[in-house]
Formats: C-alpha cells, sequence, structure tokens
C-alpha cells in the first residue's frame, strides 16, 4: 500500500490554497495531508489545510530554522516548501534530509543570487539572458542622474526595491507637480520625482533601489519545474495582459527562462517574469518559489505541485506537456471559507481510525478592496 504524502507549506501566500486543492486532486491518487503555518490566525492557507500552527512571532534565520525542524520531526513531513526564510532553510538541506524531510526549493547558491536584483542582473546578463538596463541607486543624486538618462533616452523610470517580493515598493516616476489628481480616484503607482528627491535627501535610513525603464506588456511568466540534474521537465509561460491572461509555449519567452533555470540550477518551482523593452522581451524578475498563479496552469490539464512532489520524493515525472493550451481567462476574487475559531480543527490519528464530529459550518468572508483575508483569487474563462 502506498503510504499518504505530508507537505507543508510555511506562511505562505493565499491563493496557495489552490496549490494545496491540486495536491490532493493529484493525478496518481495518492493520499495527501498538509500542514501550514503562518502569523495570521486567519490565513486561509491555515483554514484549508488538515493541520495547522501559528507561527512565532520575532525569530531571527536561524532561530526559525530549528523550529522548521521541529515541526518535520513532530509532524512527519515529508515534503517542505518553504516560503519565509528560504536562504537559512535551504543552507541546511542536509539537516532536513536527516529528518526524512525533502526541501521544495533551489540550492543555496540560486537563492542567494536572486535575493538581490541586481546582482541577480549582472549574473544573468553574463549568461547572454536579456535584461533592460537598470542602476543602482542609494541617494538622491544618483537617483536623478538616473532618471534623466532614462528620460534622456525617450523612457519612464521606476524603481523598487533591490531586494524584495510581490511588488512591494514598486512605483513610477512622474515630473507632474503633486496635485488633487494624486489624491483622486485609487491609490497609484505614481510618484512625483521632487518629492521623492527630497524624501532621500530628508532621510537618514539607508535605502537600496534598482531604477529601470518602465517595460511594457505583455508580462509572460514563465513557470519551470527543474529537477535537480539541472534539467528542465516543465516550461509553460502565463502572459497577462491587463485583466487577460492565457497561455503561452513561444520559445521568446521559454527559452531563456529555460537559460535561467537550468544555468542557474533553481531546482523544482521557479518563476521566471518577462516583459518587453521595445521589441525586446528582457528579465523583469525571478522567483525562487512556486508562483501564487501556479494553479493557472491547471487550465493546460497540468498539475504542477503534484509534479513537483513527485519530483522532491525522487519519482521523476518525466518531461511534463501541457496536452492543450487553456483558453484566455480573467482572475476575479471569490469566497473562501474561515473557521470560527483562531486556528482550524486538526486533524487526530486514531488507530481505530475513529470518525471525528463534523466541524461547524465556518463563516465565509468576503474580499473588500485591499483585504484578502480569507479569500484567494479565482480564474474565469473570458
Amino acid at each position: 500500500m502506498v503510504s499518504r504524502v505530508r507537505v507543508w507549506l510555511n506562511r505562505t501566500y493565499a491563493e496557495n490554497v489552490f496549490f494545496m486543492d491540486q495536491l490532493r486532486r493529484n493525478p496518481s491518487d495518492r493520499a495527501v495531508e498538509i500542514h501550514a503555518t503562518h502569523g495570521d490566525a486567519d490565513s486561509p492557507v491555515l483554514a484549508a489545510a488538515d493541520t495547522a500552527d501559528l507561527e512565532p512571532e520575532g525569530l531571527s534565520p536561524a532561530a526559525y530554522v530549528e523550529y522548521a525542524l521541529d515541526q518535520c520531526v513532530r509532524r512527519g513531513i515529508d515534503v517542505f516548501v518553504p516560503r519565509l526564510h528560504q536562504s537559512a532553510i535551504v543552507a541546511h538541506r542536509a539537516d532536513f534530509a536527516a529528518a526524512g524531510t525533502a526541501l521544495l526549493a533551489p540550492p543555496p547558491e540560486a537563492v542567494a543570487v536572486f535575493h538581490d536584483k541586481v546582482i541577480a542582473y549582472e549574473a544573468v546578463q553574463a549568461i547572454g539572458a536579456p535584461v533592460p538596463p537598470w542602476w543602482r541607486v542609494r541617494s538622491a543624486d544618483e537617483l536623478l542622474a538616473a532618471v534623466e538618462e532614462l528620460e534622456a533616452a525617450g523612457h519612464k523610470a521606476c524603481f523598487k526595491p533591490a531586494s524584495g517580493a510581490g511588488g512591494v515598493g514598486f512605483r513610477i516616476i512622474t515630473r507632474a507637480p503633486f496635485s488633487l489628481t494624486h489624491l483622486s480616484g485609487f491609490p497609484s503607482p505614481y510618484v512625483p520625482l521632487d518629492l521623492v528627491l527630497q524624501a532621500l535627501k530628508d532621510t537618514e535610513d539607508a535605502v537600496d533601489w534598482l531604477v529601470m525603464p518602465r517595460l511594457e506588456q505583455p508580462e509572460v511568466s514563465v513557470d519551470c519545474l527543474t529537477g535537480p540534474d539541472n534539467r528542465i521537465r516543465l516550461a509553460i509561460g502565463r502572459t497577462k495582459n491587463g485583466r487577460r491572461r492565457g497561455f503561452t509555449l513561444a520559445e521568446q519567452w521559454l527559452e531563456p527562462a529555460r537559460r535561467i533555470a537550468e544555468g542557474f540550477g533553481l531546482h523544482y518551482l521557479s518563476n521566471i517574469q518577462f516583459r518587453m523593452f521595445g521589441d525586446t522581451p528582457v528579465l523583469m524578475d525571478v522567483n525562487t518559489r512556486p508562483a501564487g498563479g501556479l494553479h493557472q496552469l491547471s487550465l493546460c490539464g497540468v498539475n504542477a505541485p503534484w509534479a513537483a512532489v513527485q519530483l522532491a520524493l525522487g519519482e521523476d515525472p518525466g518531461i511534463v506537456e501541457p496536452p492543450f493550451l487553456g483558453q484566455d481567462y480573467t482572475v476575479v476574487s471569490g469566497p473562501r471559507p474561515l473557521r470560527a475559531v483562531s486556528l482550524p480543527q486538526q486533524r487526530v490519528e486514531e488507530p481505530a481510525e475513529a470518525l471525528l464530529p463534523a466541524a461547524p459550518v465556518p463563516p465565509v468572508v468576503e474580499q473588500a478592496p485591499g483585504d484578502s483575508v480569507g479569500v484567494a483569487a479565482q480564474v474565469l474563462p473570458l
């Protein structure tokens, strides 16, 4: 009898409730139980898990590794998908292996390269993959020089933190003075240059920004599955142009993504994002983790989370080809149930396999602007 697989996701995105759903609906019909931890007791991933714990706050990376090892031992984790403190965790891969846990994450060298976007751009450019022009900026004078050079070439300038994820801190520079226009409607990513320069002059805090031209759509996120042998098993592009989403196998996107994933050993699941600079697709960002929208590949008949778990367990799924490309679609918000208590009812192991009483029907939380509690994105065809 094939044993169940225990998978742990730590402090992950709400949208990964779909990642969890796909693991349970795997084509191998293998029993999967999911453990989840988070700092937010109302995270929907906790409600979607079979077992869950609140994570302690304020742990150093080293202390978090000890916490993670303890979770793996106590919970009998077979595969750990780390997001929080990924760098520290992958540096202890041997310790997790000794505990019987496989890490679904790249080696520390690959994680280190893509932690810093400037180092990443330099490294990617060195292997011949296309990147946009960029400047590393730490002062008002450096920012002004970069913006003026970009504007002289006819580009809009934008900046983002040299390290970070999820588009946090991304802003587009404008020369328009601050006015009521900036206070009408929803908040905008546009910020007046003079205010940014003054803020840099006034602060005592260090900044480390990447300044580059604003890249144009379409945005293409290539989801990759790479084995420990550095060979790609899966590469599918997800296109984004406004509300419209779709899929692509065009080599102009997939070839540089394969080159990056294989060249840097981005083992297991990674997400490599491109946009247009003029007529050329160029790298925008590399995520050394599963993308939040990875489940959308199910519209192409692909279960990428399960293929990755198989690979982590040493059960090579081989080359994963989509049997078809799904139609264009859009993403909408939908309700997701939450437990009435701060943590979901824990699944109890009983030798007699006694049935537990049914949990009470949980409340449903609707999404409001800026509120992602209890809600994840769903996909609908256009």
